[in-house]
Protein backbone atom coordinates (compact mmCIF):
# COMPACT_ATOMS: atom_id res chain seq x y z
CA UNK A 1 0.00 0.00 0.00
CA UNK A 2 1.28 3.44 -0.93
CA UNK A 3 1.27 6.39 1.45
CA UNK A 4 0.29 9.44 -0.61
CA UNK A 5 0.50 13.01 0.64
CA UNK A 6 -0.77 16.17 -1.00
CA UNK A 7 -1.81 19.57 0.31
CA UNK A 8 -1.81 23.20 -0.77
CA UNK A 9 -0.74 26.20 1.24
CA UNK A 10 -3.83 28.16 2.28
CA UNK A 11 -2.71 30.90 4.63
CA UNK A 12 -4.73 33.31 6.75
CA UNK A 13 -4.86 36.75 5.20
CA UNK A 14 -6.25 39.29 7.67
CA UNK A 15 -7.00 37.53 10.97
CA UNK A 16 -6.22 34.07 12.39
CA UNK A 17 -8.31 31.27 10.85
CA UNK A 18 -9.89 33.52 8.23
CA UNK A 19 -8.80 31.08 5.51
CA UNK A 20 -11.81 28.87 6.32
CA UNK A 21 -14.62 31.42 5.88
CA UNK A 22 -12.78 32.85 2.85
CA UNK A 23 -12.78 29.39 1.28
CA UNK A 24 -16.51 29.01 1.98
CA UNK A 25 -17.34 32.43 0.51
CA UNK A 26 -15.31 31.66 -2.62
CA UNK A 27 -17.20 28.40 -3.03
CA UNK A 28 -20.59 30.15 -2.69
CA UNK A 29 -19.71 33.04 -5.02
CA UNK A 30 -17.68 31.24 -7.68
CA UNK A 31 -18.95 27.69 -7.40
CA UNK A 32 -16.79 24.61 -7.19
CA UNK A 33 -13.21 25.38 -8.17
CA UNK A 34 -11.62 23.44 -11.00
CA UNK A 35 -8.44 21.68 -9.94
CA UNK A 36 -5.24 23.53 -10.77
CA UNK A 37 -2.44 21.82 -12.64
CA UNK A 38 -0.65 20.53 -9.56
CA UNK A 39 -3.79 19.20 -7.90
CA UNK A 40 -4.68 17.57 -11.22
CA UNK A 41 -1.38 15.67 -11.00
CA UNK A 42 -2.41 14.27 -7.62
CA UNK A 43 -5.94 13.41 -8.75
CA UNK A 44 -4.80 11.73 -11.97
CA UNK A 45 -2.13 9.71 -10.18
CA UNK A 46 -4.82 8.42 -7.81
CA UNK A 47 -7.09 7.64 -10.76
CA UNK A 48 -4.28 5.69 -12.43
CA UNK A 49 -3.57 3.74 -9.26
CA UNK A 50 -7.29 2.98 -8.97
CA UNK A 51 -7.27 1.61 -12.52
CA UNK A 52 -4.39 -0.67 -11.57
CA UNK A 53 -6.07 -1.83 -8.37
CA UNK A 54 -3.31 -0.36 -6.19
CA UNK A 55 -4.37 0.62 -2.68
CA UNK A 56 -3.13 3.74 -0.92
CA UNK A 57 -3.59 5.96 2.10
CA UNK A 58 -4.02 9.72 1.68
CA UNK A 59 -2.47 12.20 4.13
CA UNK A 60 -2.21 9.66 6.94
CA UNK A 61 0.42 11.52 8.95
CA UNK A 62 -0.22 9.38 12.02
CA UNK A 63 0.69 6.23 10.11
CA UNK A 64 3.86 7.89 8.78
CA UNK A 65 4.93 8.91 12.29
CA UNK A 66 4.33 5.42 13.67
CA UNK A 67 6.11 3.76 10.72
CA UNK A 68 9.26 5.78 10.00
CA UNK A 69 10.56 3.11 7.65
CA UNK A 70 7.52 3.37 5.35
CA UNK A 71 7.96 5.33 2.13
CA UNK A 72 6.16 8.68 2.07
CA UNK A 73 5.02 9.56 -1.46
CA UNK A 74 4.79 13.35 -1.19
CA UNK A 75 3.23 14.27 -4.51
CA UNK A 76 3.14 17.93 -3.45
CA UNK A 77 3.07 20.74 -2.69
CA UNK A 78 6.29 21.61 -0.83
CA UNK A 79 4.33 22.79 2.22
CA UNK A 80 3.75 19.11 3.04
CA UNK A 81 7.43 18.82 3.93
CA UNK A 82 6.77 21.18 6.85
CA UNK A 83 3.71 19.32 8.15
CA UNK A 84 5.80 17.08 10.44
CA UNK A 85 9.37 16.06 11.30
CA UNK A 86 9.72 13.45 8.57
CA UNK A 87 11.88 10.45 9.37
CA UNK A 88 10.48 8.42 6.47
CA UNK A 89 12.21 7.89 3.15
CA UNK A 90 10.48 10.19 0.65
CA UNK A 91 9.51 10.05 -3.00
CA UNK A 92 8.98 13.75 -3.75
CA UNK A 93 7.10 15.33 -6.65
CA UNK A 94 6.05 15.98 -9.28
CA UNK A 95 4.25 19.01 -7.75
CA UNK A 96 7.31 20.34 -5.99
CA UNK A 97 9.65 23.29 -6.30
CA UNK A 98 9.89 25.29 -9.50
CA UNK A 99 13.69 25.33 -9.28
CA UNK A 100 16.37 24.04 -6.87
CA UNK A 101 17.18 27.65 -5.96
CA UNK A 102 13.99 27.53 -3.85
CA UNK A 103 15.55 24.82 -1.67
CA UNK A 104 19.15 23.99 -2.62
CA UNK A 105 19.58 21.87 0.55
CA UNK A 106 16.53 19.73 -0.16
CA UNK A 107 18.44 16.46 -0.30
CA UNK A 108 20.31 17.26 2.91
CA UNK A 109 17.16 18.23 4.81
CA UNK A 110 15.14 15.04 4.28
CA UNK A 111 15.75 11.43 3.31
CA UNK A 112 14.61 11.86 -0.27
CA UNK A 113 15.08 8.87 -2.56
CA UNK A 114 13.95 10.52 -5.75
CA UNK A 115 12.68 13.91 -6.94
CA UNK A 116 10.13 13.76 -9.74
CA UNK A 117 9.63 16.72 -12.08
CA UNK A 118 7.02 16.93 -14.86
CA UNK A 119 9.25 16.89 -17.95
CA UNK A 120 12.66 16.47 -19.55
CA UNK A 121 13.72 20.12 -19.87
CA UNK A 122 12.90 20.70 -16.20
CA UNK A 123 14.95 17.63 -15.31
CA UNK A 124 17.90 19.12 -17.23
CA UNK A 125 17.42 22.43 -15.43
CA UNK A 126 17.41 20.82 -11.96
CA UNK A 127 20.10 18.20 -12.49
CA UNK A 128 23.12 20.49 -11.84
CA UNK A 129 21.91 20.90 -8.22
CA UNK A 130 19.97 17.71 -7.50
CA UNK A 131 22.02 15.38 -9.68
CA UNK A 132 20.82 11.84 -10.33
CA UNK A 133 18.12 12.19 -7.67
CA UNK A 134 15.92 14.08 -10.14
CA UNK A 135 14.05 12.46 -13.01
CA UNK A 136 11.14 13.33 -15.30
CA UNK A 137 7.73 11.78 -14.69
CA UNK A 138 4.48 12.93 -16.31
CA UNK A 139 1.08 12.14 -14.87
CA UNK A 140 -1.40 10.34 -17.10
CA UNK A 141 -4.41 11.67 -19.00
CA UNK A 142 -7.89 10.20 -18.50
CA UNK A 143 -8.45 8.98 -22.05
CA UNK A 144 -12.00 7.84 -21.26
CA UNK A 145 -13.06 11.28 -20.08
CA UNK A 146 -11.06 13.10 -22.77
CA UNK A 147 -12.12 11.26 -25.89
CA UNK A 148 -13.03 12.23 -29.48
CA UNK A 149 -16.50 13.05 -30.76
CA UNK A 150 -17.67 12.81 -34.35
CA UNK A 151 -16.11 15.55 -36.54
CA UNK A 152 -19.49 16.01 -38.20
CA UNK A 153 -20.85 17.52 -34.99
CA UNK A 154 -18.18 20.22 -34.70
CA UNK A 155 -19.22 23.78 -35.60
CA UNK A 156 -15.75 25.36 -35.19
CA UNK A 157 -12.61 24.86 -37.26
CA UNK A 158 -10.24 26.09 -34.58
CA UNK A 159 -9.96 26.39 -30.80
CA UNK A 160 -7.63 29.34 -30.15
CA UNK A 161 -6.23 28.54 -26.71
CA UNK A 162 -4.45 31.49 -25.13
CA UNK A 163 -2.17 30.57 -22.24
CA UNK A 164 0.32 33.39 -22.67
CA UNK A 165 1.19 34.11 -19.04
CA UNK A 166 3.67 36.98 -19.11
CA UNK A 167 3.79 40.17 -21.18
CA UNK A 168 0.31 39.32 -22.36
CA UNK A 169 -0.43 42.79 -23.68
CA UNK A 170 2.67 42.61 -25.87
CA UNK A 171 1.86 39.17 -27.23
CA UNK A 172 -1.80 40.04 -27.70
CA UNK A 173 -0.62 42.62 -30.23
CA UNK A 174 2.25 40.69 -31.79
CA UNK A 175 0.87 37.13 -31.78
CA UNK A 176 -2.72 36.54 -30.66
CA UNK A 177 -4.41 39.34 -32.59
CA UNK A 178 -2.51 38.60 -35.84
CA UNK A 179 -3.47 34.92 -35.60
CA UNK A 180 -7.09 35.87 -34.92
CA UNK A 181 -7.06 38.22 -37.94
CA UNK A 182 -5.35 35.61 -40.14
CA UNK A 183 -8.00 32.99 -39.32
CA UNK A 184 -10.81 35.45 -39.95
CA UNK A 185 -9.35 36.34 -43.35
CA UNK A 186 -9.14 32.63 -44.19
CA UNK A 187 -12.84 32.27 -43.34
CA UNK A 188 -12.33 29.91 -40.41
CA UNK A 189 -14.82 29.62 -37.57
CA UNK A 190 -12.96 30.14 -34.28
CA UNK A 191 -13.73 29.50 -30.61
CA UNK A 192 -11.42 31.17 -28.08
CA UNK A 193 -10.45 30.23 -24.54
CA UNK A 194 -8.17 32.14 -22.20
CA UNK A 195 -6.31 30.09 -19.59
CA UNK A 196 -7.59 30.62 -16.05
CA UNK A 197 -11.06 31.82 -17.07
CA UNK A 198 -12.88 28.52 -17.53
CA UNK A 199 -13.76 25.28 -15.75
CA UNK A 200 -12.68 21.85 -16.91
CA UNK A 201 -16.14 21.05 -18.23
CA UNK A 202 -16.01 24.25 -20.35
CA UNK A 203 -12.73 23.12 -21.88
CA UNK A 204 -14.09 19.66 -22.61
CA UNK A 205 -17.14 21.23 -24.26
CA UNK A 206 -14.91 23.50 -26.34
CA UNK A 207 -12.80 20.56 -27.53
CA UNK A 208 -15.96 18.69 -28.51
CA UNK A 209 -16.92 21.62 -30.77
CA UNK A 210 -13.57 22.17 -32.53
CA UNK A 211 -11.57 20.31 -35.19
CA UNK A 212 -8.11 21.68 -34.41
CA UNK A 213 -6.38 23.72 -31.72
CA UNK A 214 -3.83 26.52 -31.76
CA UNK A 215 -1.93 26.37 -28.49
CA UNK A 216 -0.22 29.57 -27.30
CA UNK A 217 2.03 29.26 -24.25
CA UNK A 218 5.61 30.33 -23.55
CA UNK A 219 6.58 26.94 -22.13
CA UNK A 220 5.13 24.01 -20.24
CA UNK A 221 6.66 21.62 -17.73
CA UNK A 222 4.09 18.97 -18.73
CA UNK A 223 1.13 20.68 -20.41
CA UNK A 224 -1.89 18.70 -19.25
CA UNK A 225 -4.41 20.88 -21.13
CA UNK A 226 -2.84 20.43 -24.55
CA UNK A 227 -2.51 16.69 -23.83
CA UNK A 228 -6.21 16.54 -23.01
CA UNK A 229 -6.83 18.11 -26.41
CA UNK A 230 -4.61 15.51 -28.08
CA UNK A 231 -6.53 12.77 -26.27
CA UNK A 232 -9.73 14.22 -27.75
CA UNK A 233 -8.21 13.79 -31.20
CA UNK A 234 -7.45 17.45 -31.96
CA UNK A 235 -4.27 18.08 -33.96
CA UNK A 236 -2.44 21.08 -32.52
CA UNK A 237 -0.46 23.90 -34.07
CA UNK A 238 1.67 24.93 -31.11
CA UNK A 239 3.64 28.10 -30.50
CA UNK A 240 7.02 26.75 -29.45
CA UNK A 241 9.29 29.78 -29.11
CA UNK A 242 12.15 27.95 -27.38
CA UNK A 243 14.75 30.12 -25.70
CA UNK A 244 15.10 30.58 -21.93
CA UNK A 245 12.72 29.81 -19.10
CA UNK A 246 10.71 33.01 -18.74
CA UNK A 247 9.17 32.88 -15.27
CA UNK A 248 9.71 36.46 -13.96
CA UNK A 249 10.13 35.21 -10.38
CA UNK A 250 13.41 33.65 -11.53
CA UNK A 251 14.41 35.05 -14.93
CA UNK A 252 16.86 36.60 -15.51
CA UNK A 253 17.98 37.66 -12.01
CA UNK A 254 18.01 34.20 -10.36
CA UNK A 255 17.97 31.59 -13.11
CA UNK A 256 18.94 31.50 -16.76
CA UNK A 257 18.16 28.17 -18.37
CA UNK A 258 17.52 27.20 -21.98
CA UNK A 259 16.10 25.69 -24.09
CA UNK A 260 12.54 25.13 -22.97
CA UNK A 261 9.49 24.01 -24.91
CA UNK A 262 5.73 24.49 -24.78
CA UNK A 263 5.09 20.89 -25.86
CA UNK A 264 7.44 18.65 -23.85
CA UNK A 265 5.54 15.48 -24.80
CA UNK A 266 5.12 15.42 -28.55
CA UNK A 267 5.84 13.76 -31.87
CA UNK A 268 4.81 14.27 -35.50
CA UNK A 269 1.43 12.62 -34.91
CA UNK A 270 0.39 15.51 -32.64
CA UNK A 271 0.56 18.33 -35.19
CA UNK A 272 3.04 21.08 -36.03
CA UNK A 273 5.02 23.74 -34.14
CA UNK A 274 5.92 27.34 -34.98
CA UNK A 275 8.29 29.81 -33.38
CA UNK A 276 6.73 33.17 -34.37
CA UNK A 277 3.93 34.74 -36.38
CA UNK A 278 5.93 34.58 -39.61
CA UNK A 279 6.40 30.83 -39.33
CA UNK A 280 2.77 30.44 -38.30
CA UNK A 281 1.64 32.12 -41.53
CA UNK A 282 3.77 29.72 -43.56
CA UNK A 283 2.64 26.57 -41.76
CA UNK A 284 -1.06 27.11 -41.23
CA UNK A 285 -2.46 26.02 -44.61
CA UNK A 286 -0.43 22.82 -44.68
CA UNK A 287 -1.30 22.05 -41.05
CA UNK A 288 -5.02 22.56 -41.59
CA UNK A 289 -5.03 20.56 -44.83
CA UNK A 290 -3.27 17.75 -42.96
CA UNK A 291 -5.86 17.90 -40.18
CA UNK A 292 -8.74 17.68 -42.69
CA UNK A 293 -7.03 14.76 -44.42
CA UNK A 294 -6.55 13.05 -41.01
CA UNK A 295 -2.79 12.84 -41.44
CA UNK A 296 -2.27 13.37 -37.72
CA UNK A 297 -2.97 10.80 -34.99
CA UNK A 298 -2.81 12.80 -31.75
CA UNK A 299 -4.85 10.39 -29.66
CA UNK A 300 -2.57 7.50 -30.67
CA UNK A 301 0.36 9.40 -29.16
CA UNK A 302 -1.47 9.78 -25.84
CA UNK A 303 -2.61 6.15 -25.80
CA UNK A 304 0.97 4.99 -26.34
CA UNK A 305 2.64 7.32 -23.88
CA UNK A 306 0.40 9.12 -21.39
CA UNK A 307 -2.54 7.05 -20.20
CA UNK A 308 -3.47 6.96 -16.52
CA UNK A 309 -2.34 3.34 -16.26
CA UNK A 310 1.02 3.76 -18.02
CA UNK A 311 2.05 6.73 -15.93
CA UNK A 312 0.84 5.17 -12.68
CA UNK A 313 2.96 2.08 -13.44
CA UNK A 314 6.00 4.31 -13.90
CA UNK A 315 5.28 5.97 -10.58
CA UNK A 316 5.09 2.55 -8.91
CA UNK A 317 8.51 1.71 -10.35
CA UNK A 318 9.98 4.73 -8.56
CA UNK A 319 8.13 3.87 -5.36
CA UNK A 320 9.38 0.27 -5.35
CA UNK A 321 12.95 1.00 -6.47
Amino acid sequence: MLNLFYDELNEDRWIPWDRYPRRLVRRIVRGKRSPGGQRRVFLNLRAGLDRLGVTYRVNDYRYARRNPGALACIVGKPCVLDRMAWKNPILFGASGYSHPVDHPQLLQSWSIRKILVPGAWMESMCRPVWGDAVTAWPVGIDTELWRPVSPGNKPFDVLLYDKVRWQHEHFEQSLVAPIRRFLRERGHSVLELRYGTYREEDFRSALAQCRTMIFLCEHETQGIAYQQALSCGLPILAWDRGGPWQDPEYYPHKVFFEPVTSVPYWDARCGRRFSDITEYSVLWDDFYAGAKAERYRPRDYILENLTLELCARRYLEFAHA
